[in-house]
């Protein structure tokens, strides 16, 4: 059965919360979200309305050196600094990490941040928010391994069930910038299309699969992303590209009949191919946030993980899962995983469809028919 039509999120107050006193508007911000990168994504909003705010404001982000890429360039920010997270995690036993990790942190407080804003809410996070000994530093109120600890003001959250883009939300308002317009900018110029458009040989009409995902838990059978290529391609006119991290070259190379381009793409190509593309079919993953925020056509699947927390953003109609009681479990291990085993072909193709009538495309053809 399923249960796309069945998302149920947790409702929302719209009373304002009280913002916090700033006695100036800042002038430098350092804004910490190393990872993951469909965190990043969903934080992107928050970077934009704090320009919007304060647009005089120069704003740095802390970010996982993995994923810097995605926003090196930014229009709206000052400096991306990264955050060498397996380096800086053996400072404990290793004198050089050590002396490498105070460096880092004398660098930060070299800066002279006046807010420092922590959407990670873990204890390295929080501890980089300390060192950078910033009058104000922000956090969440439930941030987990004592994070809060290092804050100088917590913002309340009031369900663990939120999605994460509106507990980003939240510390936004808190701070006086508003909860809207959500806005998506990427980094992303016409060299990066252009490279992205050699890359799928200049095919007018595609569909980019991503097979891969953090979680084997999360990974739909590759036989199934496999089927799809070839009713892409005779009932909709698409020619399916699959899309992926260098480690995912192995997966990817098991949907023959598709473009492979796992592992030749760095982020700013992925995001300039998705931003092309007439649809994306994917895992719970990093790049289907990417998708979401562009606004494509999209089909994802859930299984372990639930989608209200972090699902695509405000587009319940892209989800496809199967009810079955032990979904979402959140574990990296199963011993069936059925959840995305049972999970047919015919049910993400049905998706699939209704996406792609939902869009307006009509050069796009449904079972034969052109849609007005």
């Amino acid at each position: 059965m399923l249960a796309a039509s069945r998302i149920i999120r947790p409702r929302m107050t719209r009373d304002l919360l009280p913002s916090l006193h700033l006695p100036a508007p800042p002038q430098r911000i350092l804004l910490i979200k190393p990872s993951a990168l469909g965190d990043v994504v969903h934080a992107l909003p928050v970077l934009n309305l704090l320009k919007r705010r304060w647009p005089e404001a120069q704003v740095s982000w802390l970010i996982g050196s993995a994923f810097a890429g995605l926003l090196e360039g930014h229009p709206q920010l000052h400096e991306v600094i990264r955050f060498d997270r397996d380096r800086f995690a053996s400072a404990w036993w290793n004198p050089a990490a050590l002396i490498e990790l105070a460096r880092f942190g004398r660098d930060l407080r070299r800066r002279h941040f006046d807010l420092v804003i922590d959407l990670q809410g873990l204890l390295r996070s929080g501890f980089t928010t300390g060192i950078a000994r910033s009058p104000l530093r922000v956090g969440f109120a439930n941030a987990r391994e004592m994070a809060w600890l290092f804050y100088t003001h917590r913002v309340p959250v009031e369900s663990s069930e939120l999605h994460a883009l509106d507990r980003y939300l939240l510390v936004a308002e808190a701070l006086g910038c508003g909860r809207e317009p959500i806005e998506f900018i990427f980094a992303v110029d016409d060299e990066d299309r252009a490279a992205a458009q050699r890359l799928t040989r200049d095919v007018d009409r595609y569909a980019v699969l991503i097979p891969g995902t953090n979680w084997a838990t999360k990974r739909w059978p590759i036989e199934h992303f496999a089927a799809l290529v070839a009713p892409l391609r005779d009932r909709f006119g698409l020619q399916a590209v699959v899309a992926g991290s260098r480690r995912e070259a192995d997966l990817a190379s098991q949907i023959p009949g598709a473009i492979n381009l796992a592992g030749q793409t760095n982020l700013r190509h992925l995001v300039a191919l998705l931003e092309r593309a007439d649809l994306v079919i994917a895992n719970d993953s990093g790049p289907m946030h990417i998708a979401a925020a562009l606004g494509r056509p999209l089909v994802t699947m859930f299984g372990p993980t639930n989608p209200v927390r972090t699902g695509p953003w405000n587009r319940d109609d892209s989800v496809v899962r199967v009810a079955i009681p032990c979904s979402p479990c959140y574990s990296r291990r199963c011993s069936h995983t059925s959840c995305m085993k049972w999970l047919t072909t015919s049910a993400v193709l049905d998706v699939v469809e209704q996406q792609l009538r939902a869009s307006g495309d009509a050069s796009i053809p449904v079972h034969g028919v052109v849609t007005a």
